[in-house]
């Protein structure tokens, strides 16, 4: 990876695409001394102008007029998930380290070309969501490595968000009056949307996945692409894990996992410090349904980050807590110590392979053998 010299200077980002997400990032990266938001731009004029007035930030013309910015390291792409694959590969080939808006692109040729193009270049490139960054992942990771369960043996993670066609969601906006992009959330689907974020966190406990058998549709007439999916997700060290993802069944964002000495779960997958709670066998098996051992797990660096208290609008505290900068920052980190990511391109590829597979696995699929892998030890976080 290309080494910079190390700086007290913040490390300066642009995003490009200033529509509903942005706020979510500009909110969060704001918490973060590290990060100096350079430049906004977008396609439609309006968008960027009103994301810059609201924040009081820097507003570019163009895209091109952030690729030729050399001060600027790092693009943030939150543009639409059509264009994540075009403005990603221009940002690389501008040598611009690049973050972006899942999924990386969504075909699975232009995913691994994206990844393949960075490492050529050596530049870095990684996708949301950062949530194996999180203080939860990192917790039940930790639990998981001291044997808090014993031998993990499968897993159930759960994304579902509540019957999405009855709220009002053509009049949901974002703080600096974005309206919410539901058009291509129905045509991307709610697993390309939403999968990656229980997707990463059995990856990162479990490490690659080697194959998956899934099913996928379309319920709702009106939703061009599938708005329920289900997954059984084999790993490669023998854990299994079932995932369901829609928009219609009552909200559950619990992840569950099982092992021969007892069972962690949380609640919220969203939430970076969602409690973690362990349930360890009973010594009679008869009793152990009724009479639980129970405890919570305090949480690595158990606080509220500050952006959930005062940069995050009321409303989105709940649906939203999660520090979408966090994912920025250690790819700054990385950049400046010349190390490798902890969010790395290889992880991000094995993820968005995961989400296409059972994205595009329709109602008669059968198994389909994973072909991507990554180091697991490159994402280890120290405790």
């Amino acid at each position: 990876m290309r080494s910079q010299a190390s700086s007290k200077r913040a490390t300066r980002i642009a995003l490009v695409g200033c529509g509903y997400v942005a706020d979510f990032y500009v909110g969060t990266i704001l918490s973060h001394p590290e990060l100096e938001i350079a430049a906004v731009t977008d396609k439609i004029p309006e968008r960027a102008e009103r994301l810059a007035s609201y924040y009081s930030l820097p507003i570019y013309p163009s895209p091109k007029a952030v690729l030729d910015d050399r001060s600027i390291q790092i693009v943030v792409n939150l543009t639409d998930p059509d264009s994540h694959y075009a403005v990603s590969r221009e940002c690389l080939e501008s040598d611009k380290h690049v973050y972006s808006e899942k999924p990386l692109a969504t075909t699975w040729d232009g995913c691994k070309s994206l990844v393949e193009l960075a490492e050529r270049r050596g530049l870095y490139l990684a996708s949301a969501p950062c949530i194996t960054l999180g203080e939860t992942a990192r917790t039940i990771a930790r639990a998981i490595r001291e044997g808090e369960i014993g031998q993990v043996l499968l897993a159930y993670a759960e994304l579902d968000e509540g019957f999405l066609p009855g709220k009002p969601y053509k009049d949901w906006r974002s703080k600096s009056g974005s309206s919410w992009p539901w058009q291509n959330e129905f045509q991307v689907g709610c697993t390309l949307e939403h999968a990656a974020y229980q997707l990463s966190l059995l990856a990162a406990f479990f490490g690659p996945a080697e194959s998956v058998t899934a099913f996928s549709s379309s319920l709702m007439p009106e939703h061009p692409a599938p708005d329920l999916s289900v997954a059984s997700i084999r790993y490669v060290s023998g854990v299994v894990a079932r995932l369901t993802c829609s928009i219609l069944a009552p909200k559950n964002q619990r992840l569950t996992i099982v092992g021969d000495k007892g069972v962690l779960w949380t609640q919220r997958c969203w939430d970076y410090l969602s409690i973690v709670r362990i349930q360890h066998y009973g010594i009679l098996s008869r009793i152990t349904d009724r009479l639980p051992m129970l405890r919570d797990i305090p949480v690595i660096g158990g606080r509220r980050y500050p952006h959930a208290e005062s940069r995050m609008d009321r409303r989105y505290r709940r649906t939203h807590a999660m520090d979408f900068a966090r994912g920025i920052v250690e790819m700054a980190n990385a950049v400046t110590d010349g190390r490798v990511s902890r969010l790395p391109a290889r992880f991000c590829l094995h993820i968005n392979e995961l989400a296409l597979a059972i994205h595009s696995s329709g109602e008669n699929s059968g198994t389909y053998r994973v072909s991507s892998t990554f180091d697991p030890a490159e994402l280890i976080v120290p405790d």
